[in-house]
């Protein structure tokens, strides 16, 4: 590993730790920017294939679309259809007719960089404390912007159960990575995909036990409703995902003919070379903490 890489992971990680622990707006502007970001860097990816999408618009939409995720986040649904149809509606009235492409892959710009990294701020910043019987008095933002910072780093029971539950989120994305990319390199003999030739079956096997361990672990200290078996199939979940987010992000560079969808992390590539093991995993990850946990508490 260069230098270059290793700083640039270590400065990355500093601000994703920092605006994860502060929450409130500052989270949800770390958002914007990786969203905006990510929508430049995929609307490359397209325009070289010969499309031509709606990128500004798609972009106003999602921002409109992480707004309401922070402050009316029952909305955001009902807001991705109605974008949706804007974003087509755009299209309608260009001089040049739109094509199917054109359309399919705004609409899935607006869905893959937009609507989808909503859910990490519905995680974070807007996930009611009503689910979690642990949230107290130390929950309430400290901070202007609705921000807050630890009393105590020596009681961590006192955090916000969002804050925790995020870094468990995390946690379980990093252990699946890191398992998956050691353990592939030094086991690894089975080819998994022709998507991705360097990953291996035995790669993602470990990678998936790593996540399943850490979130059994979360699962226990957060109280989980029957922990063993949610850990289990919240770390099996989480490891699958980040790797189905992966590949997926692979496919699509490897459909535009590049190695890297950008260089703006040295020794890392592009927003989504970084990103695309979190794009699919909080959506589901809220989904199985606010419809699944609750049927078996």
């Amino acid at each position: 590993m260069s230098w270059t890489r290793l700083v640039s992971g270590i400065v990355a990680i500093a601000l994703a730790l920092g605006l994860i622990i502060l929450g409130g707006w500052y989270f949800t502007s770390g958002i914007g920017i990786l969203i905006i970001l990510a929508q430049i860097e995929y609307f490359r990816l397209v325009r070289a294939k010969g499309i031509e999408p709606a990128g500004k618009t798609t972009m106003a939409v999602s921002i409109v679309l992480l707004l309401s995720s922070s402050i009316t986040p029952s909305n955001t649904d009902a807001i991705f259809c109605l974008g949706g149809t804007v974003i087509c509606f755009y299209l309608l009235f260009q001089p040049k007719m739109a094509s199917i492409a054109d359309i399919a892959s705004s609409i899935l710009g607006l869905f893959y960089c937009g609507y989808l990294p909503t859910y990490w701020v519905r995680l974070r910043v807007s996930l009611p404390s009503s689910l979690f019987s642990t949230d107290n008095i130390q929950s309430i933002p400290n901070l202007p912007l609705s921000g807050y910072w630890p009393g105590s780093w020596s009681e961590i029971r006192t955090f916000p159960t969002a804050l925790t539950l995020t870094f468990l989120v995390m946690a379980c994305i990093w252990a699946a990575d890191i398992g998956a990319y050691f353990m592939g390199k030094t086991f690894g003999r089975t080819k998994l995909s022709a998507i991705s030739p360097k990953k291996t079956v035995e790669g993602a096997a470990f990678g998936v036990l790593g996540s399943l361990i850490i979130a059994e672990i979360g699962a226990w200290y957060l109280g989980f409703p029957e922990w063993r078996l949610s850990g289990i199939f919240l770390g099996s979940l989480i490891g699958v995902t980040s790797l189905l987010g992966d590949l997926t992000e692979s496919m699509m560079k490897r459909d535009a003919g590049v190695k890297d969808s950008g260089q703006l992390i040295p020794g890392h590539g592009g927003i989504l070379d970084r990103t695309d093991s979190y794009v699919f995993t909080a959506p589901l990850v809220y989904y199985f903490i606010t419809l699944l946990l609750p049927l078996v508490a």
